[in-house]
């Protein structure tokens, strides 16, 4: 089962005051012992000052180390004569002869070995220090062991050990407590977007002001993007639902024109030149459907079916001028080659991008009013630029920016649609065969101008065939 986000962020709250408990728990620990073992060593070293000085005078006494007479001096009377030194306890070491003599206190560790150097020591296991210092004293060496009980230490472990484990599951408890509240404030907007969000997705009302965008933090940059989404998801609707209304529209007139013609044909009898002029009609309009119907699937091609390879762009266009005059004899229509645009080429599917430049050119002829039309091929920096221009009476501004759009026509292109017009799908169909080869549509008119369009796509070099 998968925590929920609040938990998780509790959890990793109580995580990190533990961690966080058991570095400073453990740097004071740290601190306040070697204090503690610094201030044990210096009273100890104080303290062998003084014993070891009452000793070398004892043994001087008694005759030297070479005497043994030291084995017998009473060191538990020697440190009781200071109120710093009475809890010592204390061993003279002497090798004679090959062989160790000792001399101690009661409580002197027993079993310690009697060769220690001179040095400071610690027992492993036991709080207990002990100091090594050599005698000044006639004789061979004579060895005075110190040890004291180093016991604050073990005292100062203990009560460390039993305020950790006491204070630590109080810690957690407060950090998971903290940690559940704390992120319940902060997850807070984050629920109040969840319920927006939800509640815009139950009313479809995709264009529903969304809490928190007016906020400058992580969460408001959250909101403007969900609102942002949700817009364009708005206008992909309400573009979508155009565009059905449309093509319903659309294809219902040729078909209700071919279904009347059809009616009206067989509702008498006619002669055959009737007919005949009746079933050119039919044709006319079966014509229309099918390029209708071509244009619908070229536009709903998904940008991965598109075929890539390497395209010519000089008969592409060619093909488009000669196609044109074969449909209007009387058409001006021509072909430039500038010459940057010789030997250009881009990668893309030949049917689409061939529709395209077809669908410019018909475009022109069709709403240039009879004008020359000129098209011309050109490379601009990496891009081969394809436009078609007329010298027609142009579009303003406002119709200028929504032509493009499937089905947009204006109203003077609906008044043709009888003798021939378009669907408002043939710069559709370019902008969108640019847009899925990388390119773009480039637009330009204005009322009394003319009207140019520019297909601007991607060169690439030329097979290594077609240069050879």
């Amino acid at each position: 089962m998968r925590l929920s986000l609040r938990a998780r962020l509790t959890l990793w709250a109580a995580l990190a005051t533990v961690l966080a408990a058991l570095l400073v728990s453990g740097g004071i620990y740290l601190t306040v012992r070697q204090l503690l073992y610094l201030s044990e060593k210096e009273q100890l070293l104080s303290s062998v000052l003084i014993v070891q000085s009452r000793v070398e005078r004892e043994v001087d006494r008694v005759g030297g180390a070479e005497s043994l007479r030291w084995m017998w001096l009473d060191l538990s009377q020697i440190a009781g004569e200071n109120v710093q030194t009475q809890k010592l306890e204390l061993r003279l070491v002497s090798q004679v002869g090959g062989q160790w003599f000792y001399n101690q206190t009661e409580h002197f560790p027993a079993g310690l070995q009697l060769d220690l150097p001179v040095n400071l020591y610690q027992i492993r296991g036991q709080d207990k220090m002990i100091a090594v210092r050599e005698l000044r004293t006639s004789g061979p060496p004579l060895l005075l062991s110190v040890m004291t009980d180093t016991g604050s230490l073990g005292q100062a472990n203990k009560a460390f050990r039993g305020a950790f484990w006491t204070l630590l599951p109080l810690a957690l408890l407060l950090a998971l407590v903290l940690g559940w509240t704390v992120s319940g404030r902060l997850l807070a907007p984050v629920r109040q977007l969840e319920v927006a969000a939800r509640e815009v997705g139950e009313s479809g009302d995709l264009r529903r002001p969304l809490p928190l965008t007016d906020t400058g933090d992580e969460l408001g940059l959250l909101a403007r993007a969900l609102q942002g989404t949700f817009g364009q998801l708005a206008q992909a609707r309400e573009r979508e639902q155009d565009f059905a209304r449309a093509a319903a529209h659309d294809l219902r007139s040729p078909l209700a024109a071919l279904t009347a013609r059809v009616q009206g044909s067989l509702s008498r009898p006619r002669d055959a030149e009737r007919y005949r002029q009746d079933l050119q009609e039919i044709g006319t309009d079966l014509e229309r459907l099918s390029a209708l119907t071509t244009h619908l699937l070229l536009l709903s091609r998904d940008p991965s079916s598109v075929s890539r390879q390497p395209l010519a762009l000089h008969p592409l266009a060619a093909d488009a001028v000669d196609r044109a005059r074969e449909l209007d004899e009387l058409a001006d229509v021509d072909l430039q080659v500038a010459p940057s645009g010789r030997g250009l080429w881009t990668e893309g599917d030949p049917v689409l991008l061939g529709q395209a430049v077809w669908n410019l050119v018909v475009n022109a002829m069709r709403y240039g009013a009879g004008s020359p039309v000129l098209v011309r091929l050109e490379g601009i920096g990496e891009s081969a630029v394809i436009s078609v221009q007329d010298s027609g009476p142009g579009v303003s501004p406002e119709i200028l920016a929504q032509l493009g759009q499937a089905f947009y026509r204006p109203d003077s292109s609906r008044q043709g649609q009888a003798a021939g017009g378009g669907h408002g799908l043939g710069l559709a169909l370019a902008q969108r065969a640019a847009e899925v080869h990388g390119g773009r549509l480039e637009l330009q008119s204005a009322a009394g101008q003319g009207f140019t369009a520019r297909l601007v796509l991607p060169a690439c070099p030329a097979p290594a065939a077609e240069e050879g």
